[in-house]
């Protein structure tokens, strides 16, 4: 059985920056807890080109149904794993390998891109339920 996906490259791009920034998150306050970790090195994913990637991997035009009531798990397309790079100027024989001003303002930077495609998402779905209500008649 197979069901029509009703959302624009707008979800999906949205979807997909919100999972980068997931995935980005995590990378950057594991940075924090490591910070007194000697011969740990920080690892951080560049958001942009990692958003382009994820771009490229075309949007299935249906999902597989296994039982009326639920989604097969998806694939992960390849370009949605996202392993962290380790730092260049990172230095493993120092305490001080962790920048914890710069991985403060990349906290700080992501949560705002989180926070942005979430509210974005929420007006995109708040004019669809407007739009299924028939403009609210």
């Amino acid at each position: 059985m197979k069901a029509q996906f009703p959302f624009d490259k707008t979800h999906q791009f949205l979807s997909r920056s919100m999972d980068i920034s997931a995935r980005r998150h995590n990378l950057i306050t594991g940075n924090i807890a490591n910070m007194d970790t000697i011969g740990y090195k920080p690892r951080d994913i560049d958001f942009q080109k990692t958003l382009d990637t994820a771009m490229k991997d075309p949007e299935p035009s249906y999902l597989t149904l296994t039982h009326p009531d639920h989604f097969t798990e998806a694939n992960e397309s390849a370009s949605l794993r996202m392993p962290g790079q380790i730092m260049d100027e990172a230095d493993e024989y120092h305490l001080d390998s962790v920048d914890i001003d710069r991985e403060m303002s990349n906290l700080v930077e992501n949560n705002i891109q989180y926070r942005t495609a979430a509210e974005m998402l929420l007006r995109k779905i708040g004019i669809l339920q407007y739009t299924l209500s028939e403009g609210g008649k």
